[in-house]
């Protein structure tokens, strides 16, 4: 039997466990099988996001057994517990999309609240989709309790015509298809195999540059980011963790501990020389506003202008995140940035080692996938925070992959992404256009839909960079090309992007960092003085609340009183 740890340790569960006033709720955790003994230990939340209805987080529940066993085996006890988490890939392109970033909300809210109600001593919180990896986290910060992150892991790519392919090829493959280049054999044939089992969208897309992100800020056990969900290695790397979250307890480290500015620059760093998704700049932000730390968006550009891309993912790139993983995973990443003086290797992490002890013994390139920093895809990392007339806030845009440095072209204006969408489907938009996609943001949409139906059409039908996309939603991480996101302040609160109108012309400079429209000032102002807000789309219910509530995207659009 594992050693009985000091009751010391117990220094929020024993209000529930101590005394003969609580003899009532003794009754009630000896009926989910506690014994005295179990009663003794300090008492450890398991927070998962598994569910049915995704891929992504399919395989949780086994992780969550491996995950008790190691909180066990160090003296604690697990209480497991569950949240949502909606399926990005499968609310892609209609109405359930808007639910998204909303989820991102509530799970940090039901995690939160089962802690305090619960009176856990420490947190492990374990997911597997793109909102529920930062929610999971937003509550690890906020609650400032012992706790520490668990991925659920990459899915494997799946093979077509002797190629790995993903869910993006899937969404790209509509747009071919609308092209003629792809039957809808073709298109039946690739979806049948992209997506072979368990785990989360196999490139480098929102969850597996959010499980780098939280891995490299030094939230989670190293290495662990990119095992894949059904390799054997899970097991170990789950009780791992469950083991980590009663060694900070012991050592009295919090989440806050590690989630530092300095560890926050890791982060990104990290991010932008993967060449990440564009929603790990909303994410991040959130996560440092429960932190308490100060994070804004130029920090991800200062950040991006002196960090190079040195690992070769998808979208923007070849490889996959279990290619990653066999050439060692997110610390050779980290190792090769330290290495060129890029990291701050004296963060704490949950280990209770810093950053630089845990990379010690780790390899500082692991080519193709992994290159040296004197020898990088590009110079500069693969974010840039863009400015000017329509987005005096900032907007982001992932240059990874993009060979396209600037863009003119005329307005093409949509108020809701299925339009754009039809029109694309039918050729209505042409090489050199500029679609604008708008009043879809945090309060507009509301809930700042991803757009991969729109940007993989236009892919899909060649079109990636010879047309440009902007929008105040935002973008899954397999989105790659000319595509802004972000654009801040929203329509919606009266933002520029409102008062484009078809036709006009609009300039993207992507090293002078400017998204501006070229119309003149008294025109803009007219059209000020005549435009009016839209009513909200919704006006009960969840995204209603979450309209009233949410702040602008270029603050991680939070929802903060």
């Amino acid at each position: 039997m594992a050693k009985i740890v000091d009751a010391d340790l117990k220094h929020r569960s024993r209000t529930v466990t101590e005394g003969i006033e609580r003899a009532p709720h003794r009754a009630m955790l000896r009926a989910t099988g506690l014994s005295d003994d179990d009663l003794r230990r300090p008492l450890v939340g398991v927070a998962s996001t598994w569910n049915e209805v995704t891929p992504c987080n399919l395989n949780l529940d086994d992780q969550a057994q491996a995950v008790k066993a190691g909180v066990r085996a160090a003296g604690g006890t697990p209480q497991e517990f569950g949240t949502i988490a909606v399926s990005d890939a499968i609310a892609m392109g209609h109405e359930g999309m808007k639910a998204s970033l909303v989820s991102r909300e509530v799970i940090a809210d039901s995690i939160e609240l089962m802690a305090h109600a619960q009176c856990f001593d420490a947190v492990v919180a374990i997911a597997g989709c793109d909102k529920s990896l930062p929610g999971s986290v937003m509550a690890l910060a906020r609650l400032n309790l012992p706790g520490v992150f668990l991925y659920g892991g990459t899915i494997m790519p799946g093979e077509f015509e002797g190629r790995d392919v993903t869910v993006q090829d899937v969404y790209e493959a509509v747009g071919r298809h609308a092209q003629g280049q792809l039957t809808a054999d073709a298109v039946e044939a690739l979806e049948r195999r992209a997506c072979p089992g368990a785990g989360s969208c196999g490139g480098l897309f929102t969850a597996n540059t959010m499980s780098s992100a939280i891995e490299a800020i030094g939230l989670s056990v190293p290495g662990v980011a990119s095992i894949p969900a059904l390799d054997a290695r899970r097991a170990e790397a789950d009780r791992r963790t469950g083991a980590a979250a009663l060694h900070m307890l012991r050592e009295g480290i919090r989440p806050r501990d590690i989630l530092t500015r300095r560890a926050f620059e890791n982060a990104i760093r990290v991010v932008v020389a993967m060449g990440g998704s564009t929603n790990a700049v909303l994410h991040l932000l959130a996560i440092a506003h429960e932190a308490g730390v100060e994070l804004s968006l130029d920090d991800f550009d200062r950040l991006g202008r002196t960090t190079p891309r040195i690992a070769d993912m998808k979208p923007g790139g070849r490889f996959v995140m279990s290619d990653l993983d066999r050439a060692g995973g997110v610390p050779v990443v980290m190792k090769a940035l330290l290495h060129a003086g890029l990291l701050h290797g004296d963060c704490l992490t949950v280990t209770g080692r810093t950053v630089a002890e845990n990379l010690a013994q780790t390899p500082a390139s692991a080519p193709p996938v992994v290159l040296p920093v004197s020898a990088p895809l590009s110079p500069e990392g693969g974010l840039a925070i863009v400015r000017g007339n329509l987005a005096p806030e900032g907007a982001v845009i992932k240059t990874a992959g993009v060979k396209i440095a600037h863009h003119e072209g005329p307005a093409r204006v949509f108020d809701r992404e299925e339009d754009a969408f039809a029109a694309i489907i039918k050729g209505r938009i042409q090489a050199g256009d500029v679609v604008v996609i708008r009043y879809e943001g945090p309060k507009g949409g509301p809930g700042m839909r991803e757009m991969l139906s729109v940007t993989a059409a236009l892919v899909g039908r060649g079109l990636g960079e010879r047309v440009m996309l902007i929008t105040d939603g935002r973008f899954s991480g397999a989105t790659h090309g000319l595509m802004v996101g972000h654009v801040s302040p929203e329509a919606a609160v009266g933002g520029p992007l409102a008062l484009v109108e078809e036709g006009d012309a609009i300039v993207l400079d992507i090293p002078g960092r400017r998204l501006d429209l070229q119309v003149p000032v008294e025109t803009v102002a007219a059209r000020r003085r005549a435009w009016q807000a839209p009513a909200p789309r919704y006006t009960r219910g969840a995204l209603a609340k979450y309209a009233r509530l949410v702040s602008t995207a270029s603050r991680g659009a939070i929802c903060d009183p």
